[in-house]
């Protein structure tokens, strides 16, 4: 974790002792989590194509109370919630995740990290316990994805990845898939880096791409 992420932990620690707290999942109030929202975050892994040769695996749906938490955790810097999420996130990992593979995450903007002073992504996959090493990085800027439709959400982050030369299988984690344009990128970065396969994690992903891939 960053020195920027340790004080962002510290401020978010003084500030739940000073304000109300509400739970992230259901506003009821006096607890960060109830146990009822807990539950709901029990992971229930599925798995889907998202382009040949690539699989996601997916611990939760994006949507009710798995949403509100994660958007506490990345818009409302309630970063004390990736201990909650991060049991789902650990168990699409160790079900994904074969013996001798490396593990790297999507880079986020540099915008973001200013705005938010930690990486979500890199935050869950350090509480659920594991490393990850920092093979991609953006080389070029690119549009906020939301709003973009499947084809112009590829035709934006189409190139803008770039991987360090690497080897073996890569496991990429990041926390929401959608259309699943970015994990594509990040994996034609990968083995045009030398990556012998590509497999993809997420913590959650939106209901209408949510399923079994088979």
């Amino acid at each position: 974790m960053t020195l920027a992420s340790v004080v962002a932990a510290a401020f978010g620690d003084a500030l739940t002792f000073w304000l109300p707290v509400s739970c992230a999942g259901c506003d009821a109030l006096d607890v960060s989590l109830c146990s009822g929202c807990r539950d709901a975050l029990a992971p229930r892994c599925t798995r889907r194509s998202l382009a040949p040769g690539l699989i996601v695996t997916s611990a939760l749906p994006f949507d009710g109370v798995v949403a509100r938490t994660i958007r506490a955790l990345k818009e409302d810097g309630r970063i004390g919630l990736a201990g909650k999420l991060a049991p789902a996130l650990d168990a699409a990992l160790r079900s994904a995740t074969p013996a001798g593979a490396q593990v790297t995450s999507v880079p986020g903007s540099r915008a973001a990290f200013r705005r938010r002073g930690y990486r979500p992504v890199d935050l869950l996959v350090a509480r659920a316990g594991w490393r990850t090493q920092r093979l991609l990085h953006l080389q070029r800027s690119t549009l906020d994805q939301r709003g973009l439709g499947f084809h112009a959400r590829r035709r934006n982050l189409e190139g803008a990845l770039r991987a360090r030369p690497v080897t073996g299988t890569v496991v990429v984690v990041d926390d929401v898939v959608t259309t699943g344009a970015t994990l594509v990128e990040a994996a034609r970065a990968l083995r045009a880096a030398g990556a012998d396969r590509v497999i993809a994690v997420t913590l959650a992903a939106t209901p209408r791409h949510h399923g079994d891939a088979g």
